[in-house]
């Protein structure tokens, strides 16, 4: 007669001696949601993967060097005048010198700090107005909806260089704050219609009823439920915004609005036309810092292809198929 003692135990059942408190199967741990850390991180080794990309972080990582650490790697102040004027390229002026007697070279360095910072801190608040404005009119519905109607439509109706000319004329010598002031006051509205749009085609889903029927406010709702689902939207909308921006300040810059007494590459190009480079063989002067401009404005571009990546999987390079 077999004892039934020594017999082993089921594979997979539950033991007696757990049966017998009324344990249940063991579960599988369950993970909380994904920490801001490696959300941030598993976002930038998706833009890393996208070869454009690459190339425009490396890009812009450049340029932000060059504005950080422009006292360091310009062999001369930006405004220093001691040389002789109108001098070509050579060993100790790389790019010569302008009319009034200062190393292009160096201008064209100190030049990265105006336009990536102007670019920057324009293109996040451009942004911010367009998130508050746009997930906002998106959810909300009624009159208020319409008057924000408005408005958005009032500014994208205006033409956009001809309103910062007009205001940057009327607030002259306001500097960098008033490039930033007139870049941000033009460049929100086509951000806030593309924000509202996707707000509300996620207004409808089941998961924002869910919190609705909870008792949850707009407040939380729209900044708790919906913004989260847009984070690539908003930050492909901050590149377009610094890019925007980038050009706007150079623009003006160069047709004498903004604030010429600093250096900058818009400056540089409104200098070299008031002197007549070209017709002094002084092509650097405006080759350089159009090159400049044009190779920042790229890398934001190729950046954003990257930024497409994370809210499509279907663009992203790199990964398995």
């Amino acid at each position: 007669m077999t004892s039934l003692v020594n017999l082993p135990e089921p594979t997979g059942s539950t033991p007696p001696h757990q049966a017998a408190r009324g344990a249940g199967p063991v579960l599988p741990k369950q993970h909380g949601p994904a920490s801001p850390l490696r959300v941030f991180t598993r976002g930038a080794s998706t833009i890393w993967s996208n070869k454009k990309a690459r190339i425009g972080v490396v890009l812009l990582l450049a340029f932000v060097a060059l504005a950080i650490f422009a006292p360091l790697i310009a062999p001369y102040g930006a405004s220093e005048n001691g040389f002789g004027r109108n001098q070509s390229p050579s060993p100790s002026h790389w790019f010569g010198t302008t009319a009034a007697g200062e190393d292009v070279l160096s201008q064209v360095i100190f030049g990265a700090r105006i336009s990536v910072l102007v670019g920057f801190i324009a293109g996040f608040l451009s942004t911010l107005i367009a998130v508050v404005v746009g997930l906002s009119w998106g959810y909300i519905r009624g009159p208020l909806a319409d008057i924000i109607n408005f408005i958005v439509n009032l500014v994208l109706v205006i033409p956009g260089l001809p309103l910062m000319i007009v205001i940057a004329a009327y607030l002259q010598n306001g500097g960098m704050t008033m490039i930033i002031f007139v870049v941000v006051l033009t460049g929100w509205a086509y951000g806030a219609r593309v924000l509202r749009s996707q707000t509300q085609s996620i207004r409808g889903r089941d998961f924002i009823t869910a919190a609705q029927f909870a008792g949850d406010g707009a407040a939380r709702i729209v900044f708790q439920e919906i913004l989260p689902n847009m984070t690539s939207l908003i930050t492909g909308s901050f590149f377009g915004a610094a890019t925007s921006a980038i050009l706007a300040e150079s623009g003006l810059s160069f047709l004498g609005i903004g604030d010429t007494t600093t250096v900058s590459w818009g400056s540089m190009l409104f200098w070299a036309s008031n002197s007549n480079a070209l017709l002094t063989g002084q092509w650097v002067l405006l080759f350089a810092p159009g090159l400049c401009i044009a190779l920042i404005a790229t890398s934001l571009t190729l950046i954003n292809f990257g930024v497409d990546g994370l809210s499509n999987p279907r663009l992203r390079e790199g990964t398995g198929r």
